[in-house]
């Protein structure tokens, strides 16, 4: 019930229209530490990924594009990552054990955090599942992305590594 509870709440900021407190390319990521989906004890701020490109993507485990995304968005952490590139996940499950299975078909690297009352999505104005932003060393929203279909890979592999080679 949770599970439809949180989808109505997207749907219904979708279909009104509400921006509560919507991000824009061009501004400062707002700063958060959440804890991590496996660890719940272990908190991660995002300013530990500083002077880095961050994939920030918001997903939940009821989300088939995020099904599609895991796989290439891992693929993409373990290529760059050596040259300043984290993806950092924020679940938005109420329900933990659907996030945990989620993660045991689609297992990533990368970091995996937990937003369960949804508070940061909020902050980020997420709409739709996923929704990923892309922010550059100096920590700038540069790219909000929506939703997720496999040939959206090869336009978010060219913005990380335009940003990448920044200074």
């Amino acid at each position: 019930m949770k599970k439809l509870t949180r989808s109505a709440a997207l749907m219904a900021g979708l279909l009104i229209g509400t921006t509560a407190s919507a991000v824009e390319i061009g501004e400062a990521a707002p700063q958060f530490s959440l804890p991590r989906l496996t660890d719940n004890a272990a908190v991660t701020p995002l300013t530990q990924f500083s002077n880095k490109v961050i994939y920030l993507d918001f997903w939940a485990s009821w989300c088939a594009p995020c099904r599609t995304s895991f796989p290439l968005l891992n693929a993409l952490y373990q290529k760059y990552q050596q040259q300043g590139f984290e993806v950092v996940a924020v679940n938005l499950d109420e329900d933990l054990d659907d996030a945990k299975k989620f993660l045991v078909e689609y297992p990533v690297a990368f970091t995996v955090l937990r937003d369960e009352p949804g508070e940061w999505a909020e902050t980020y104005d997420v709409e739709s599942m996923p929704t990923s932003f892309i922010i550059d060393k100096h920590g700038t929203i540069q790219r909000v992305h929506n939703g997720f279909a496999k040939a959206d890979i090869d336009e978010i592999e060219n913005k990380i590594v335009s940003l990448i080679n920044q200074p």
